[in-house]
């Protein structure tokens, strides 16, 4: 979908608070100095960054060094960015963070493909023992912890399960890096590093009220699926119920093989019943073989069930009036949102009404390639923390 006409976004949130920002320009000095006009504020403690692969992210990341240097900046490409203004494809998005009211600390886990769970426990521990000094300067101050991940590492079960873990009460959220459906290469970024294999967990305490949240939209149907042949460490399904995995899949919502798009998956999930909730299975492609390529874990023996779509705007009209109730106005909400879901918005025309939905809602972040919640690596939900005002 195209982007509409440029037009100047600037969030007029008062200082010392949150302060969200975007750039449609295609150069990046120029697309730099009008996200920072929109997002600069005096004592900066973090940029928040979310960058379309269109960018050249390297100089989007030096030029932000050359303009607030000292700040500390992270983030990730993308496969959508959530702006001010609502869904783009090919901007940079993202938001600061006032000193005054927030205190951060980062640990860089990489490479992800050597990371262990029995790894998580030393991590979070330092990192814990890191951000104290900063915890404390905020009175009241609650704290909670972001995960971003490389999209492509396939680690993501593993590093969240073991941070979840370990951060025993305090709230995490993440999310998986893209790159616009291309599943070549995506990227993490920390204070000008451009990073592959690599995750940021990041501790943000703040004497802001908040809540942490997940939503999706689907309800399982009584067609019941098992894996029957698989590659767990590939996310790669060869069979289901004993039966090519792509045919079968296909026969089993009424289509061929050769009707099954990213669109098709994105409306026929796959999903598992774990601790009495149902958590989507999203599939990413098909390959040559028919074999199924997943985002998330996947093995022999799961019995899967296949859902359907139900009204995902009500369903984000009642996350909202429901975070409403509970933090009164919101101050700026970071939202994770699968790129499945944007995908599904496309097809059926629903872009342009909860485009409007997360601007009024004042939502900042990106399509990902999986998001986490808790202990959970999961697809095709909408997740995220929302902060009150002051």
């Amino acid at each position: 979908m195209p982007n509409p006409p440029h037009r100047s976004v600037n969030d007029h949130t008062p200082p010392g608070s949150i302060r969200r920002g975007m750039s449609m320009k295609a150069s990046t000095v120029e697309a730099v100095d009008e996200l920072l006009q929109s997002i600069a504020q005096d004592d900066m403690e973090m940029i928040l960054l979310f960058c379309s692969p269109d960018h050249d992210v390297p100089a989007v990341l030096a030029e932000i060094a050359r303009r607030a240097p000292g700040v500390r900046t992270l983030g990730c490409t993308t496969a959508g960015e959530i702006t001010p203004i609502g869904y783009r494809q090919g901007t940079m998005t993202g938001l600061s963070l006032s000193a005054r009211h927030f205190g951060t600390s980062v640990r860089l886990i990489m490479p992800m493909s050597a990371f262990e769970f029995a790894d998580g426990p030393q991590a979070v521990k330092t990192l814990l023992a890191e951000h104290e000094p900063k915890r404390r300067r905020l009175p009241g101050a609650r704290t909670l912890a972001v995960l971003i991940n490389d999209g492509l590492s396939m680690r993501e079960e593993v590093i969240v399960g073991s941070l979840g873990d370990a951060l025993g009460e305090i709230p995490l959220i993440g999310a998986s890096a893209g790159d616009n459906l291309a599943f070549r290469k995506t990227n993490v970024f920390l204070d000008g590093q451009v990073l592959t294999n690599a995750a940021l967990l990041v501790l943000i305490s703040t004497d802001l009220d908040f809540r942490v949240f997940q939503t999706q939209h689907f309800r399982p149907l009584d067609q019941k699926l098992v894996i029957t042949r698989a590659d767990p460490a590939r996310r790669l399904v060869m069979e289901i119920n004993a039966e090519p995995a792509g045919d079968e899949y296909a026969r089993m919502i009424g289509l061929k093989r050769s009707d099954l798009t990213p669109l098709i998956f994105a409306s026929y999930p796959l999903v598992v019943r774990a601790a009495g909730r149902h958590f989507v299975r999203a599939i990413q492609r098909i390959d040559e073989n028919g074999y199924l390529h997943f985002f998330c874990a996947i093995d022999e023996g799961i019995v899967l069930s296949i859902a359907e779509s139900q009204d995902l705007v009500a369903d984000l009209n009642q996350l909202f009036e429901g975070l409403h109730r509970d933090l009164g106005a919101i101050e700026a909400v970071i939202g994770f949102d699968c790129v499945l879901r944007y995908l599904e918005m496309e097809q059926r025309q629903m872009l342009t009404e909860v485009s409007r939905i997360m601007a009024a809602n004042k939502v900042v972040g990106f399509n990902t390639y999986g998001e986490q919640f808790a202990m959970m690596h999961v697809s095709q939900t909408f997740t995220g923390v929302a902060f009150g005002k002051p």
